[in-house]
């Protein structure tokens, strides 16, 4: 059987995972931070609470600014959907009900470190990506797959640089 790629209305998913020698406590305080994000980044130029917010609780919203070279800049408000303080921190991009993209952060303790993952799911709503497809629908399998790969590059940046912070104290 021939693969034929992966389409938006799919919602594909990407997800890396790295082990951490630091206890679930560090690197909670680290992935739970939103603020320090960028850092983790090269595509994520800010974030900050809306509403008061500090940090992460069901329902908070917060802004991200984000750049890349070919899709210019933009931002974004996402909602967090997914909240156990010490497991897992998941938010929705734009409509929480219809998101453009869905992030989560998930940790699990064991043998004196923590096994962090971070995952994403595209769609299903419209998003910059969608507006590149309706301009070249042809190519929408490739365009998907370029925007996987940079996810998972990016992912696994923000996950070593993760791990050099909550190993180093």
């Amino acid at each position: 059987m021939k693969w034929t790629g992966v389409r938006y209305t799919d919602r594909p998913t990407v997800e890396v995972r790295t082990w951490i020698d630091a206890p679930p406590d560090r690197v909670w305080a680290l992935v739970s931070d939103v603020g320090l994000m960028p850092g983790m980044s090269d595509e994520l130029q800010s974030v900050e609470w809306l509403d008061g917010a500090t940090g992460p609780a069901l329902g908070a919203r917060f802004v991200g600014r984000n750049r890349h070279e070919a899709l210019g800049n933009w931002s974004t408000i996402s909602y967090v959907v997914e909240y156990e303080a010490g497991h897992v921190f998941g938010w929705a991009v734009e409509d929480p009900a219809d998101p453009s993209a869905v992030w989560r952060f998930r940790l699990h303790a064991g043998d004196g470190g923590t096994e962090l993952s971070e995952w994403m799911q595209l769609g299903p709503g419209r998003s910059g990506l969608s507006e590149a497809i309706d301009r070249m629908p042809e190519k929408e399998e490739k365009i998907v797959f370029v925007r996987l790969r940079e996810f998972e590059r990016n992912m696994t940046v923000t996950l070593e640089r993760i791990k050099q912070l909550a190993e180093t104290g």
